[in-house]
């Protein structure tokens, strides 16, 4: 991206609802009074860098974000939205038509990173992002959830046609490392291409919020990922809030450090203006090379496995 790139992009999954959308996954259902206030703090704090998709909640997190863009000038945001192929209609311009329903509900002719969700028929849905990225409605290409045989295959195709990957999207954190342990980290830093790292919070276990005495809320996925888990994972973020104590830091602003320290962009999903406040000062911290060893070694301790239905390990 030309726009200068904030270290922390701030994720609207949990915005909207419907299918996959905010009440199913994150167990709530925010409206967008309750959420203006998270986009406004995240300006104020300089997080302009946006991350959603159209099958979130059915494009209601679109619409939600949608809103709020459109009241600013568009040079002061950026926004990166997806292509999800199980959600495409079986047509030969079927990307272009999820595309203009996005840009329709972010209200903008401009997409900064589109990203191909998943690796379903790479052969087929690759050249169909080319020429919606040389007709200027998306600045750049991305992928998420690929592997690197994946990834260069995606980069062979685009490449004949002078394009390029410019950021991949993975899930990583301290309990799911599979893109660092594959190469894929590696490849990105000799590439120069943006590596995203999503659910390094693991939708909010990390954070200490939820504990044993304290679970997920009942009947969410979350619940069905996390619960079980939680006596394994107290033990981790005990270590997580022992570190904050030394840089007056939360457990996720720890592990949002850890990312950053290894060299990845996280993408933070947000709900609250405290979340946003907490990521914005947590790109100021800085590990020691024994506390990042630390915790990565007590989180392998840990035995916890949070590879999703959607994923596979890379």
């Amino acid at each position: 991206m030309n726009k200068k790139m904030p270290k922390i992009a701030l994720g609207a999954w949990a915005w909207g609802c419907g299918a996959v959308g905010g009440d199913q996954v994150f167990g709530n259902c925010l409206s967008k009074e309750e959420l203006r206030p998270v986009f406004e703090a995240a300006l104020k704090n300089g997080l302009t860098l946006w991350d959603t998709a159209a099958v979130y909640g059915e494009g209601t997190s679109e619409q939600i974000l949608g809103d709020f863009v459109k009241d600013i000038r568009r040079g002061e945001i950026m926004i990166a939205t997806k292509f999800t192929p199980h959600i495409a209609e079986d047509s030969a311009d079927a990307m272009k038509k999820m595309l203009d329903g996005s840009k329709a509900r972010l209200h903008t002719d401009v997409i900064d990173l589109y990203w191909i969700h998943n690796p379903a028929d790479i052969e087929r849905w690759t050249p169909q992002i080319i020429p919606l990225a040389k007709s200027g409605q998306i600045q750049e290409i991305g992928v998420s959830n690929h592997n690197l045989d994946e990834i260069k295959r995606v980069n062979e195709i685009l490449g004949a046609e002078g394009l390029r990957i410019s950021a991949v999207q993975n899930h990583y954190s301290l309990l799911h490392r599979s893109s660092e342990y594959a190469g894929i980290l590696e490849y990105c830093r000799q590439n120069d291409i943006i590596f995203y790292a999503y659910m390094i919070l693991e939708q909010g276990a990390l954070t200490g919020k939820y504990d044993q005495s304290h679970p997920f809320p009942k009947g969410s996925v979350r619940a069905e990922a996390y619960n079980h888990a939680l006596p394994e994972l107290e033990i981790l973020v005990r270590e997580l809030e022992r570190i904050g104590k030394r840089y007056n830091a939360s457990p996720a602003q720890v592990v949002t450090a850890w990312a950053i320290a290894k060299g990845t962009l996280p993408l933070i999903g947000v709900t609250k203006v405290k979340q946003v406040e907490e990521a914005a000062a947590a790109a100021d911290i800085r590990l020691t090379e024994e506390e990042i060893i630390l915790i990565e070694n007590l989180a392998d301790k840990t035995g916890v496995q949070t590879l999703r239905d959607w994923e596979k390990d890379m």
